[in-house]
């Protein structure tokens, strides 16, 4: 099992973020926060999948990855490079961690592919670890691990047992409960280390991590197939994640005839919900769509309206059609006139060569390619435009992936599975 534990930063950063932290918690309001890792081996690399692979997030925004096939940790968000200020050896040291990580988890898929037999197929270990600080103070962590997509074995840190999913683990259990010390050195891990490394980033990216966004919300409506209609409320744009969002009826939360999404990320880092609710048409002004968010100063009613016949936009319209229709026309004119000054010009000439023969001892005759020249041409004009091709490239984004914690010496503990 890989196991690499950081020791806590020196008691004087210790108390200074902490302190630090507890103001600026203060202004962020009753927002919840998270550190995690997770980690992924598998026991031969795939195309565009390596063979392990390591992130790390606060909240949901990751800020490390670690792969076996660049061997090095590397930064994913510009806040992280105020660590080297303080520690200019930290990069250095969590790749360590995360090779360290790597080479155990790696040793214990082995393990567990001999146990159940598996010599074919993709099998992977998966392990998760992390905490979580709540709005209200309490302090939350886990550790666990997944084998080929299922969970395998957790820490139950309360009792400093671990709790085996299926039989196969149960092997596992019976290591690793006896080992008492290190399971004391888990869960100090989990409610000190932990919390204080999230401490620490989130004052490192505190313009992000701890900034507010107020959400737009918009509210539509569209008919159903048995006279009833369908309100959906829309809303988007807000950070951080934690909101509040239901349908009230004259004031009253109303919950019959609801759906509710789940909260999801922009590409933007902020998030967006859809809710829904299916009503009489006849009541559809009982109803308010009612939002509570930290970047609120009160809870949002939104109610839906008509929206406005745009006459700018119908005016811009008809003077568009309108010119359209008078280019054309007026293209049409220009080359039948071109078209018919050509014809009498060809004429009067025509007639002027006549007229000079008939007085004339010698007959001229224009070449056959002259006379083709001055004839009337149909003019064609070839707009050829070439069609954009693009293409879009997908970052892959495991899910899971082993974790490590960031300080200033390590403790490498490792139990075979």
């Amino acid at each position: 099992m890989g196991v690499l534990l950081l020791r806590r930063p020196p008691l004087i950063l210790r108390t200074a973020a902490h302190l630090l932290l507890l103001l600026l918690l203060d202004c962020a309001g009753s927002t919840s926060h998270s550190l995690r890792y997770f980690y992924t081996a598998v026991s031969e690399p795939g195309q565009g999948l390596p063979q392990f692979i390591s992130v790390g997030y606060v909240d949901d925004q990751q800020f490390v990855q670690y792969d076996s096939d660049t061997q090095e940790a590397l930064p994913q968000v510009p806040w992280m490079r105020k660590v080297e200020k303080e520690d200019p050896l930290y990069w250095k040291k969590i790749t360590h961690l995360f090779r360290d990580t790597e080479r155990v988890l790696g040793w214990n898929l082995a393990t567990l592919q001999t146990r159940f037999n598996q010599s074919g197929g993709f099998p992977s270990l998966q392990e998760m670890l992390g905490c979580e600080l709540r709005s209200d103070g309490r302090k939350e962590g886990y550790w666990q691990f997944g084998y080929n997509g299922r969970d395998f074995i957790a820490f139950d840190k309360e009792t400093l047992t671990w709790t085996a999913a299926d039989t196969g683990a149960k092997v596992t259990k019976r290591k690793w409960d006896p080992i008492v010390e290190q399971n004391k050195y888990r869960r100090a891990y989990l409610e000190e280390t932990c919390i204080e490394w999230l401490q620490r980033y989130l004052e490192y990216g505190k313009e992000t991590l701890l900034r507010t966004e107020a959400p737009v919300v918009k509210v539509t409506r569209k008919a159903d197939y048995d006279g009833l209609e369908t309100l959906v409320c829309q809303v988007h744009g807000f950070y951080p994640k934690e909101i509040e969002a239901n349908w009230v009826k004259d004031g009253e939360v109303w919950q019959e005839g609801t759906l509710r999404g789940l909260v999801a990320p922009n590409s933007d880092g902020t998030y967006y919900l859809l809710l829904s609710v299916q009503i009489d048409p006849e009541e559809r002004e009982r109803f308010r769509c009612r939002v509570e968010h930290d970047s609120l100063e009160k809870p949002l009613d939104v109610a839906w309206e008509k929206e406005p016949v745009n006459l700018g936009l119908i005016v811009g319209a008809i003077v568009g059609v309108m010119a359209a229709i008078l280019l054309v026309s007026g293209t049409i004119i220009f080359f039948i006139r071109r078209k018919q000054s050509k014809k009498l010009a060809y004429k009067a000439a025509s007639t002027s060569s006549q007229e000079s023969d008939s007085s004339a001892s010698v007959l001229l005759r224009a070449p056959a390619e002259f006379q083709r020249s001055t004839s009337p041409e149909n003019i064609h004009r070839l707009w050829q435009g070439g069609a954009n091709n693009w293409s879009s490239v997908a970052n892959l984004a495991p899910k899971l992936a082993p974790r490590v914690l960031p300080g200033d010496r390590c403790r490498n503990q490792r139990a075979d599975f």
